[in-house]
């Protein structure tokens, strides 16, 4: 289903309060070409909502997954050094508990460019990557991550099921809420599984986007918002069940949820739905003053540059990730106070960001002009893009991180 919902994505419940509305925005990941420069952009409602009725946080609107996941899609995740630690620790924990050989079968749904599955390849452990995206795609096959390039759907999972495969752990990380067909996602997933098998799920937490005003993070690929509480009912409903969790800092924080066909709930699970349910994250009321928190960071950060840039100050950012889009867009922050958007990924390089139509560049031009200050898009990878840029820093330059609130590094 695309287009703007009125019922809930997880219960079909129609109790929807608004959590927070970013009002029309041009889509986070469609970095503009030079010829795209004179031509409108589409832009879509971006409204996040609560379910009184399941806790899911969500958006309303619902691009099509072909014209988010298709088009040029720049996004490869084996430019972050940190999320490639996370990966292969992820990976290597997973083939010691779950005993996995050579006769074992890893997918993977939403592989991109094969980070974390060529830990798997590396280890003799046969596997399988998903992903509809042909750049990302390709580039796994040419560092030999079998891979089908295609989105997870009925279809795909029939025919892998009439080749006899099974899997013995899938891993879908930061998939679950893009999918515009959620309920047919995890349909899938319990088809592939193999009885005993694991489905490992790495999903935004919702409490971590409210405690420190992660709004940046809300865009059109991310469809849903998930709490311990609302993923437990989500599954359940599709005949899954969270037996584990655990709470990740990657990407702002984040669950790790570890999913299985028998209903066998571990003390972390059932400790997190307590600590949910005393704390009221299941309840609208947790999300009041969200959208007033954002307005804050949203006036305060556009005032701090503003006086800067009336100083004299150059100001750069770096990383033009999805939710920089969202916080420049939102924010109003655009090219008449920064300069340029540094990015270590080639494939973004030479483009602009959406909506604003800044300028990206590789970071070498960040030594080349010296801008006074670089404001971290990228927020959620702040600690190493600092760590990557002493030279800048070391000359004097100095860094403003914008998330939970801003400040200069």
């Amino acid at each position: 289903m695309t287009g703007n919902r009125s019922t809930c994505r997880s219960c079909g419940g129609k109790r929807l309060e608004t959590v927070l509305d970013l009002g029309r925005t041009p889509l986070a990941d469609a970095l503009l070409t030079v010829e795209e420069l004179g031509r409108p952009e589409p832009e879509y409602p971006l409204e996040a909502v609560f379910c009184r009725d399941c806790s899911l946080v969500q958006i309303i609107e619902t691009v099509p997954p072909e014209e988010l996941f298709c088009r040029r899609y720049p996004y490869y995740s084996s430019f972050s050094d940190e999320l490639l630690r996370h990966s292969s620790e992820n990976a290597l924990e997973l083939i010691g508990t779950r005993r996995l050989g050579s006769q074992s079968l890893v997918v993977e749904i939403a592989s991109n460019d094969g980070y974390l599955l060529k830990n798997f390849v590396q280890n003799g452990i046969p596997c399988l990557g998903i992903d509809p995206a042909r750049g990302p795609a390709d580039a796994a096959e040419k560092a030999g991550v079998p891979t089908h390039c295609g989105f997870f759907d009925a279809e795909l999972v029939g025919k892998l099921r009439g080749m006899g495969k099974r899997a013995d752990v899938i891993i879908a990380n930061n998939v679950l809420a893009h999918v515009a067909d959620s309920k047919g996602f995890l349909d899938g997933i319990r088809t592939l599984l193999k009885e005993g098998g694991i489905a490992v799920i790495e999903v935004p937490y919702v409490r971590e986007l409210v405690d420190k005003c992660e709004f940046d993070t809300i865009y059109h690929e991310h469809l849903c918002y998930f709490s311990g509480t609302s993923a437990d009912r989500f599954l359940r409903g599709r005949g899954l069940y969270l037996n584990s969790v655990r709470r990740i800092p990657i990407h702002g924080g984040s669950l790790r949820l570890y999913v299985g066909l028998r209903d066998e709930p571990d003390a972390s699970v059932k400790a997190l739905l307590h600590e949910e349910r005393r704390d009221g994250v299941d309840g609208f009321s947790y999300y009041n003053d969200f959208a007033i928190k954002a307005g804050n960071i949203k006036n305060g950060l556009n005032l701090m540059l503003r006086i800067l840039r009336n100083g004299g100050n150059r100001i750069a950012a770096y990383g033009a990730a999805a939710k920089g889009a969202t916080l420049l867009n939102y924010t109003g922050i655009g090219a008449d106070l920064i300069d340029f958007v540094a990015d270590r990924n080639i494939h973004k390089q030479g483009l602009y960001m959406p909506g604003k139509r800044i300028p990206i560049s590789a970071p070498e031009r960040l030594i080349e002009e010296m801008p006074d200050y670089v404001l971290i898009l990228a927020w959620n990878f702040a600690e190493e893009i600092i760590g990557q840029q002493q030279e800048y820093r070391a000359a004097g330059g100095k860094f403003i991180v914008p998330i939970p609130e801003w400040k200069v590094a």
